[in-house]
Parts: C-alpha cells; structure tokens; sequence
C-alpha cells in the first residue's frame, strides 16, 4: 500500500465560535492534531493562525519535524491585499511554515484579474522570501470548469513570469477551502474532474487537493493522478485504511 502520510495537511480550521467551544479547548484540539501527526509520519498540521505559535512550540518541543501550515483570508478570500499581506507575515513571525491563501476569487469572477495577479505576486513574494511554501486555494466549487482552467493557468504563468524555476515547487494551487456553502448537494472540495483540470493547467506548480478525500482509495488516486498534497480533517483515518464521514 501507498505511504499516503508524507502526502497529508491534517486540518484543523474552525474557530471557537464555530464549533462551540472555547480558545482554549480549540488549542487542545491542535495539540492533539500535532502529536497524531508526529506519531504517524504525517507531514503537516492545517491550523488557524491565532494558534500557529504555541503548535510550533509544541512541535518543536517533540523534535518533529511535522511542518506547521496555516490559511491566509479565509476562507473568502476577500480580505484587501494589505490585509492578507499583514495576516502573513504575523503567520510567519510566529513561525508558519506554509502560507494558504485564499485568492480572491470573488474579484477573478468580476473581471478584475490585476487585482488577483497584483496579490498573488506581492504575497507569494512574501512567502518565498520568507522560506515558506505558498499555497493558493482557489475554491473550485464556486467556479465552472473554464474557470478552474482559466484561474489555474493564470496563476501558473504569472508564477513562471515573477519567479525563478527553482521557486516553483514551493507554489501549489489548491482547490478548497471546505468552508464553500454549495447547493443541491454538489461538493464543496476536490473532485477527480477538478483536480484533472487543475492538474493540466498548472505547468510547473504542484497541485494540493483539499476537502472530499474520504478514503485511501481516493487519496491514492488523486495522488496517483499527480496531486502532490492532500489537506483532510480525517488524516488518521486515511493512514489506518479506513473511510472517513468527515466534511473535510
């Protein structure tokens, strides 16, 4: 069977007011992400970024080297580029290694592609300067399958335009935030038919799937497929060969 745990951002993204519970039961709910994936090879946690500092200490307590990723204006991905920018580096001070920022789709959607190419440019050159691998959730659910296409392919040519070709590794598009109200029952995460899309119009960027991944099956075909990250709120269960009900 394929090791699919080097593969996996283990996600945890609610806030307290979201699940009901407290700050600080929220953190406890991170620590025992962390340690799950320290104890069975998973390669990242997918935090807020309110607890990014206290899970890198936590890890770095352990001597682990789980590596500690948060998201970035989520999940609209409306947030100004000052915004996103300030969100960043206070993620980066507190010692995130992997920056997922939401694009602004909403914006791309409206025709106005400066704007979206002027953020991508300015914050994935945050990151890179940084070290820090870049991720841009571009939320296929809320797009049809030409603008899956066009969005990927734009994003893989303004990175090929402002970055050098050793750089590209550390730029992923990403397809979910897992927080997209859908309607009718349609998904709201990675899809085979989107990330098949995502994967011919990326160029040189790696591909992340994100929400929807509920088995090992389908994690080793997304992955067999070319995926090279997978972001799931049922990491454990994947790795232990079992199917997950989660909504991430």
């Amino acid at each position: 069977m394929m090791n699919i745990a080097q593969y996996l951002d283990s996600t945890y993204l609610k806030t307290p007011a979201q699940s009901g519970i407290s700050n600080e039961e929220t953190l406890q709910l991170d620590k025992e992400l962390a340690q799950e994936a320290i104890d069975n090879g998973i390669f990242a946690v997918m935090i807020r970024p309110d607890y990014v500092e206290d899970i890198k200490k936590y890890i770095q307590e352990r001597n682990s080297n789980v590596a500690v990723g948060t998201v970035i204006g989520f999940h609209e991905g409306t947030y100004s580029i000052d915004e996103k920018l300030a969100e960043a580096s206070k993620a980066i001070e507190d010692g995130a290694d992997e920056l997922d920022f939401v694009i602004n789709y909403s914006a791309y959607l409206k025709g106005d592609s400066d704007l979206v190419k002027k953020e991508f440019v300015q914050c994935t050159q945050l990151g890179l300067q940084h070290k820090k691998v870049v991720k841009w959730i571009i939320e296929i659910a809320a797009l049809t399958d030409e603008q899956i296409a066009d969005i990927t392919k734009n994003i893989s040519t303004w990175a090929a335009e402002n970055f050098s070709e050793n750089e590209l590794p550390n730029i992923f598009v990403k397809s979910s935030t897992g927080f997209y109200q859908t309607e009718g029952g349609k998904p709201n995460g990675a899809t085979f038919e989107g990330i098949k899309i995502m994967l011919d119009n990326a160029g040189k960027l790696p591909v992340k799937a994100a929400g929807g991944v509920r088995t090992p099956e389908d994690a080793e075909k997304m992955i067999s497929m070319g995926v090279k990250r997978i972001g799931t709120s049922s990491a454990l269960a994947l790795i232990k060969n079992e199917s997950s009900s989660g909504s991430y």
